[in-house]
């Protein structure tokens, strides 16, 4: 079967299948619903929903996406298997909860090694083969697309080349338009990818697929080396998502495609589209993002180096391998205790400050300093720039002018500790002591100085503690450590990153805390 020219190329998701595989990734209907918006919004061909008929989310996904998806770039595509041994196709329960999922293309399980037909269907060589035949014949006489996944073909390959082959051209002769052959077991190298595609290509004459694990951590390379050889169907998944070591992340894949290769597989423009959809289906799945992802990890182009920053004050280009803005990120440079002068000052151009000679050396000298005691401004822009406003300025933004705070935690027997926090401030020309309960020592903080203030900066009611991290620097102290505390706030347009340190985690906590509604109160322009 020939592909159309709109065809010649299919970008295939199995986020929702296959990824929701990852071990503590657990995705409710909603869920698969909003991610398959996000995906679709990246432009690929297919995304695979998951397999109707064998658990009831699944079925569920299928019969709200007829109602509920309105998918604009992608085909819903639904999963499962061949037909049981000695059932026909027509009769078969999950064979026909494909064929009523509504979805237009199917994507059917096949094992193409031998040992997995004897030990796992526990059935004939023979067949097996009339398992796929006879499923994709059915199903295609229905009206839907077939493709294929030839589970464990590889290994399949290397034990019976001869039947791996003629599973494929069986399922090719009754109608099956790709036939994806499969690292199930993540094992494989480029090079011996490369090899047998090739052998595919030229003896079966199958339009041929790739779908790899990355268990050898060439899951991208894999797939790469595939589409090299002849293969035109690439299958990945959103942030590399999979059971153990993940998928191919399916952003490196279409990206590597795109801008080293010149091979348009997406809509044009949509690859813009990567880091927006990669986040997004990450706060979907509540999986952080891997800051180190490549292309649309927020390091992916961060500079730290002070040569690399002198670099890219010159051309950007000289110390990375792309425009970010080609997959929709940011460069960005890390103030650090190994940053020189030009990270410096492109940071403060960043932030919207132009730094003198001598302004410079004074933030670098002093950001060294700090750095050397434990502070650490790369992962804390808002504590970055309130610095260079004090240094800039001559004073530090000042919107409560703090006499004391207290905490105390009580525990009873058989009951929760309760922390309750005293805050003693000045602010707006009035002195104000106010107490307040939470369900630890900075949670009270946290309470008692919002309600302190908030009719004064009635802002401060948007601001959301979302993420707190504590660190220990010294840890040979044990107890006595030196602690650096982060604590991310949002106020439902943005967030931004503040930084405390100290002996005491409370009062490492306070800073970071007293930094964090700083920055928001000037943000806002309180």
């Amino acid at each position: 079967m020939t592909a159309t020219p709109a065809d010649q190329f299919h970008v295939y998701d199995t986020t929702l299948r296959d990824g929701a595989q990852q071990e503590g990734l657990n995705l409710t209907v909603a869920d698969k619903l909003a991610i398959a918006r996000h995906i679709d919004g990246l432009g690929v061909g297919f995304i695979e929903g998951g397999w109707p008929g064998s658990n009831p989310k699944d079925t569920e996904f299928f019969r709200r996406a007829r109602e509920e998806l309105q998918l604009q770039h992608a085909q819903l595509a639904a999963f499962g298997a061949t037909r049981r041994a000695g059932v026909p196709a027509a009769d078969d329960p999950l064979v026909a909860a494909l064929r009523d999922s509504g979805a237009g293309v199917v994507t059917l399980v096949a094992k193409s090694h031998d040992r997995h037909v004897a030990l796992a269907l526990r059935t004939t060589l023979e067949e097996n083969l009339a398992m796929v035949r006879d499923t994709v014949a059915h199903l295609t006489a229905e009206g839907q697309r077939v493709f294929l996944d030839a589970e464990h073909f590889f290994d399949g390959y290397r034990d019976n080349r001869d039947y791996a082959l003629e599973v494929l051209r069986t399922a090719f002769e009754a109608g099956a338009e790709v036939a994806a052959l499969c690292d199930t077991n993540g094992g494989m190298l480029p090079g011996w990818v490369s090899e047998v595609v090739h052998d595919v290509v030229a003896t079966t004459g199958v339009r041929v697929g790739i779908h790899c694990h990355n268990d050898t951590g060439c899951a991208v390379a894999n797939t790469l080396a595939a589409v090299d050889a002849g293969a035109s169907h690439v299958q990945g998944t959103l942030n590399g998502y999979g059971e153990r070591t993940g998928n191919a992340d399916l952003v490196s894949v279409v990206a590597n495609l795109e801008l080293k290769l010149d091979r348009r597989v997406l809509p044009s423009g949509l690859l813009r589209e990567a880091t927006r959809v990669a986040h997004a289906v990450a706060e979907v799945t509540n999986v952080p993002p891997a800051s180190r992802q490549p292309y649309v990890g927020t390091s992916a182009f961060a500079h730290k180096a002070g040569l690399h920053a002198s670099a890219i004050k010159v051309d950007p280009d000289l110390y990375q391998h792309m425009d970010p803005e080609g997959v929709g990120n940011d460069m960005r440079l890390l103030v650090s205790d190994m940053a020189g002068r030009a990270s410096i000052e492109l940071k403060g151009r960043e932030l919207g400050f132009e730094l003198d000679g001598e302004l410079v050396s004074r933030v670098t000298a002093r950001v060294k300093d700090l750095e050397s005691r434990g502070w650490t401004f790369e992962a804390a822009d808002a504590s970055f720039e309130l610095l260079l406003v004090e240094e800039v300025e001559g004073a530090r933004p000042s919107y409560v002018d703090v006499e004391s705070w207290r905490v105390i935690t009580e525990t009873l027997p058989g009951a929760e500790a309760v922390s309750e926090a005293t805050v003693k401030l000045r602010a707006g020309g009035a002195r104000i002591v106010l107490t307040a309960e939470g369900n630890g020592p900075v949670n009270a903080l946290d309470g008692a100085l919002r309600q302190a203030i908030s009719q004064l900066y009635p802002e401060i009611v948007k601001f959301e503690l979302i993420d707190y991290k504590v660190r220990i620097l010294d840890q040979g102290h044990g107890t006595d450590a030196i602690t650096r505390v982060l604590i991310e706030t949002s106020d439902g347009e943005g967030s931004w990153v503040t930084v405390g340190v100290g002996a005491n985690v409370i009062e490492a906590s306070w800073m970071a805390l007293i930094d964090g509604l700083t920055f928001g109160l000037r943000r806002h322009d309180a």
